[in-house]
């Protein structure tokens, strides 16, 4: 299974402890499990502060702290297959360079193309597609396709996706191990006791944002526990980063799937903090660098995100933004769209995180 395996998704020993090269994030190593217990205890401790010192706090947690990211990057392997075989579907029937959240197969067709791969019969296909919303409209869009993974399988189980260029099914994860089958388990647990407190406490609990070859896996995670703890407010908040080429998409799409689901969007945008390590991984290993080419790309990628939440905002009430940014502009940027949207800072929608001591000259003028 391993040469089967995606590069960007491959273990690789040479990057094996990502704390090399990164000054301005904290990264763990993984031990054990004990170590992981222990790191849970630890962010119990911070939460339990944060309740005890301020209204409406904040805890920041990591994922990778909380279990082996072995676990991480095979999941995250799965889901970007899975999202891809969408594209290449799309691309078939005409619909390549469109925006994520514009891509509609035709379901006739996609059923189609699903029995010419020895995917699935046409009944059997027709039957993926008769849930509340999928397909009702004779289209599947990326969340219906996404729900698919939901219905159809358990994370640990054998999933099949076709190669178009060999036009073989291919195993996305060999078997997990009983082992490896606790270990993700016990993470989750982990996960869930920590939301279970911060929601308990009335403290917002942020899921950073970690390298972009574990990202996916710790953005579907995160939207799970949104699915659970943000139905009447938001609780949990996931990290876009927005250095990241595909970051726009991500935003979207999760914004999408939280109006069809009617929970609370919470997010907090960063512009990210492992671009040498990310592009040195991609360049030796032999991938496409995933992180905007400039730093101007960047700024645009971070207002475009900004602007589309501060827009869900006014329209919808549900969506919760924390601003982590030490560029004067952009928080300039910030306080402008609130103003025309008619966003008061007391309506606690729109809060800014910066680094204690790194930026007086915004923080104080800001906080007045």
């Amino acid at each position: 299974g391993a040469e089967q395996r995606e590069k960007q998704y491959r273990a690789h020993r040479g990057f094996g402890d990502r704390r090399g090269g990164v000054i301005s994030a904290r990264t763990y190593f993984y031990a054990d499990e004990a170590k992981c217990d222990q790191h849970m205890e630890t962010f119990l401790h911070c939460i339990d502060a944060s309740s005890g010192s301020s209204e409406d706090g904040f805890s920041a947690v990591k994922l990778t702290a909380l279990g082996r990211p072995q676990f991480l990057l095979q999941f995250s392997e799965v889901l970007v297959k899975w999202r891809r075989f969408f594209h290449q579907m799309a691309a078939e029937q005409g619909q390549a360079g469109r925006a994520a959240l514009e891509m509609k197969l035709e379901a006739e067709k996609l059923q189609e193309a699903l029995a010419k791969l020895g995917i699935a019969t046409k009944a059997e296909s027709q039957h993926w597609f008769t849930g509340e919303n999928l397909g009702v409209s004779g289209t599947v869009d990326l969340l219906d396709w996404n729900s698919l993974i939901d219905s159809r399988t358990k994370i640990s189980k054998l999933l099949l996706v076709p190669n178009m260029q060999t036009g073989q099914l291919e195993p996305l994860l060999s078997r997990f191990t009983e082992e490896e089958d606790l270990q993700m388990k016990r993470m989750l647990q982990r996960m869930d006791v920590l939301a279970k407190r911060a929601a308990e406490k009335g403290v917002r609990l942020m899921v950073d944002a970690e390298q972009s070859y574990f990202q996916p896996a710790i953005s579907r995670l995160t939207l799970e526990m949104q699915r659970r703890f943000n139905r009447d407010r938001a609780i949990i908040f996931n990290t876009y980063q927005c250095y990241l080429k595909e970051a726009y998409d991500n935003v979207t799409v999760d914004v999408e799937l939280s109006r069809r689901e009617g929970w609370h969007f919470g997010t907090k945008l960063v512009r990210g903090a492992y671009m040498e390590q990310e592009r040195a991984r991609a360049a030796q290993i032999g991938y496409e660098d995933p992180i905007n080419p400039t730093y101007e790309k960047t700024n645009e990628m971070y207002h475009r995100c900004l602007d589309y939440i501060l827009e869900e905002i006014k329209h919808s009430w549900k969506a919760n933004v924390m601003v982590a940014s030490h560029n004067e502009d952009t928080v300039k940027f910030t306080l402008r769209r609130m103003m025309e949207l008619g966003i008061h800072p007391s309506e606690k929608k729109v809060c800014f995180g910066q680094l204690l001591g790194m930026c007086d000259q915004i923080t104080f003028p800001l906080g007045e």
